[in-house]
């Protein structure tokens, strides 16, 4: 008879599951659970978010940004079609619903705009529309946590780099409103501004990522820049993505274009102990697979339960690796295969009910629940999509160095 030691007690103790033990075996039961129908344009599925506050699970919806210049809405429980939007002829980059209306979805345009859609309406036009200045191109943005600040981070033109920022609040009765910048940051970033977070209770408090290798934390609330400016760190390289994490979310991430990872405490900006708890020059070098390989890294997630930051990562035929980030560095979690067939671009991992979607270059958005059984287990093949999306890599300036410690 096989006995688990992990329910057996020890003496004098009560032995119990660890975290990140259970974390394992919840992503070893992960399983497709609803996979969407390919739609007759296929396109690769760049980013995903879901609806918060919708009054129901059945009710919420999934956006997802894709590289044919169109925003898909699904249904989240049964990945059924909904609706889409086109930005044509601009490029979407990013997709937000607002933190409190479950009706409205945000995207950064290349046209130098933010466009927000009402799902509820069958109309196809922008509810609002939020413009930048005339040089503008918007390659990333986010809304802060109480849904009254949006902002977008721009390509460079010339010696230009802009953080705008906008007044979120507004009438969305009237369709195609069009709103103007409250200001901007433009002195501490000197090229494309490529990611946007807001801080996730701190509705003030905004990282940036840049391909001059900066990422810069900022107050808003402050009166000028130079004053908002919290922190500078410096990742040597073209940053990729970035994120909050730690207790009380006092922790950055980034991940690079050259599959780094730098990970910062910034609770110890006012001591004397050093910020970095993290740095990674090539995670695809430091992570021991067996019988496989880590080809490149999509994002991150901190699991409040179990305090502990996760990465996702995956291979270029489609298996997604679930890395555990400690100071000692990465390990692996578990992998999940046998859904995509072609590179992984973005998810969204849903930590209550243990859920997760994930959306690739193969065009399939999938929906993965422990213990689940696909009632369609045909094989889909590997689809050869035509995209105009490309990495953002550009040289980095090794000369730069951080303004703040």
């Amino acid at each position: 008879m096989f006995i688990d030691s992990r329910f057996l007690t020890r003496p004098g103790t009560a032995f119990e599951m660890s975290a990140l033990e259970k974390i394992e075996e919840q992503l070893a039961r992960l399983r497709i659970a609803k996979r969407s129908v390919l739609r007759e344009e296929p396109a690769y599925l760049l980013d995903i978010d879901v609806s918060r506050s919708a009054p129901s699970e059945s009710s919420r919806c999934v956006a997802v940004s894709c590289s044919n210049q169109s925003i898909r809405l699904y249904n989240r429980e049964t990945l059924n079609f909904l609706r889409e939007y086109s930005s044509r002829p601009g490029m979407l980059n990013g997709v937000r619903f607002a933190h409190t209306c479950d009706s409205l979805v945000f995207s950064a345009c290349s046209d130098g705009t933010i466009k927000c859609w009402d799902i509820r309406l069958a109309a196809q036009k922008a509810v609002q529309i939020f413009s930048g200045y005339p040089s503008n191109v918007f390659i990333s943005f986010d809304i802060n946590c109480n849904d009254l600040i949006i902002c977008a981070g721009t390509e460079k033109v010339e010696k230009d780099t802009f953080l705008v920022f906008w007044d979120a609040r507004g009438n969305t009765d009237c369709a195609g409103t069009t709103r103007e910048p409250l200001g901007v940051y433009s002195e501490s970033h000197n090229d494309d501004v490529t990611k946007i977070c807001f801080h996730p209770v701190k509705p003030s408090w905004v990282v940036s990522g840049s391909t001059d290798g900066l990422v810069n934390v900022f107050d808003i609330d402050k009166d000028n820049e130079d004053d908002a400016l919290i922190s500078t760190c410096n990742s040597d390289s073209s940053i990729s993505f970035i994120g909050w994490s730690g207790k009380g979310y006092e922790q950055i991430y980034c991940m690079t274009h050259d599959e780094g990872f730098c990970w910062w405490d910034l609770a110890q900006l006012d001591t004397e102990e050093p910020i970095t708890l993290l740095r990674i020059q090539d995670a695809r070098d430091t992570v021991c697979i067996e019988n496989d390989s880590l080809n490149y890294l999509v994002g991150g997630a901190y699991h409040e339960k179990a305090d502990r930051l996760f990465l996702i990562g995956g291979t270029s035929t489609g298996k997604i690796h679930l890395l555990s980030c400690g100071a000692d560095g990465l390990s692996l979690v578990g992998t999940l295969g046998g859904g995509h067939s072609a590179t992984i671009r973005s998810f969204c991992w849903n930590l209550a009910d243990e859920s997760l979607l994930t959306g690739g270059e193969d065009a399939q958005l999938l929906l993965w629940r422990p213990g689940a059984v696909e009632k369609s287990l045909a094989k889909k093949e590997t689809l050869k999509i035509a995209s105009s999306v490309q990495k953002r890599v550009r040289v980095h300036n090794s000369s730069l160095k951080s303004k703040k410690k």
